[in-house]
């Protein structure tokens, strides 16, 4: 049986050097944003290429172009990456016992879980982070956080998701809308006004409802980035928006919400990482489960 070959030694800052170049298409560009001088990039960039054996790039006039063997090396070099830091994270959690950190976003009150959990462990360091709704699963996998309670949809590869509870959703118009003041509504009722989109697929889908049930796209809106931007363009009149019921939610003065029928639910869930198992980790998962259910109706 012959010998097999060795992995090729490769040293993971070099590979986030390469990744780096790739995005900025230039050396001199990449290197400003890593700190370290061009020559010294370059030199190490050389270097990759020997240990595997390829060239990564092609210089040119403009910059940096990649090679087609650089092509197939991005998507797998950026997979390292990712999986250092989940790495890291999973065992710098299961080191520390003592500390865990919660996170939550907007309209989700993890406050009856963490006050457990401190009075259980009272000797353990449990913290509070505010997320942003885009931010719970990159949060996740680069240890920001061990945990988060928020809302689908989010992308479960790599992460633990249980679904806590549901709560309904709400067509959100301004005051002066043809809407406002309806007992309830349905797609149909605005089925060519505007929605806000978000740069995530799957958020577009669920909080779009895109496609309709009957296959047709929904219709374009403004591109947000916060929760406020959404509500200043619906106040504008640029838009109607589909948000969670909260109980006790607070909107602008110059908007009205209005039960949405015939969608489903919103789902608040906890997601924590695959595989993470800390014993404080567990505990706060029977105390989230058991604490955190859906509010009553206000």
């Amino acid at each position: 049986m012959a010998d097999a070959v060795p992995a090729p030694d490769l040293d993971l800052r070099i590979v986030r050097y390469f990744t780096v170049v790739a995005e900025q298409r230039h050396f001199g560009r990449a290197a400003g944003a890593l700190h370290i001088t061009q020559p010294s990039l370059s030199r190490q960039i050389q270097r990759l290429e020997q240990v595997l054996g390829a060239r990564l790039f092609d210089r040119t006039p403009q910059g940096a172009r990649l090679t087609e063997a650089g092509e197939v090396f991005l998507p797998r070099a950026k997979g390292l990456l990712r999986a250092a830091r989940e790495a890291a994270a999973v065992t710098r959690a299961a080191g520390t016992p003592s500390r865990i950190t919660v996170g939550y976003i907007n309209g989700i009150f993890v406050t009856p879980a963490v006050r457990d959990l401190r009075r259980r462990f009272p000797d353990a360091e449990v913290r509070t982070l505010h997320l942003d709704w885009g931010e719970p699963r990159e949060a996740l996998l680069a240890g920001r956080v061990d945990a988060v309670v928020t809302r689908l949809p989010l992308r479960t590869d790599g992460l633990r998701v249980t679904v806590l509870y549901d709560e309904p959703r709400v067509l959100v118009v301004p005051l002066d809308h043809r809407l406002a003041g309806k007992e309830s509504v349905t797609l149909d009722d605005f089925a060519d006004e505007p929605l806000p989109r978000g740069q995530d697929p799957l958020w577009n889908a669920f909080w779009r409802v895109d496609p309709r049930p009957d296959g047709s796209p929904a219709p374009g809106g403004p591109l947000i980035d916060a929760v406020e931007d959404k509500f200043e363009h619906v106040a504008a009149g640029q838009a109607v928006a589909i948000v969670p019921r909260v109980p006790g939610m607070s909107l602008r003065p110059d908007l009205t919400a209005v039960p949405l029928h015939g969608v489903e639910p919103s789902h608040v869930v906890l997601a924590t990482r695959a595989g993470d198992n800390s014993r404080l980790l567990a505990a706060l998962r029977r105390s989230v489960e058991a604490l955190l259910t859906a509010p009553e109706p206000g």
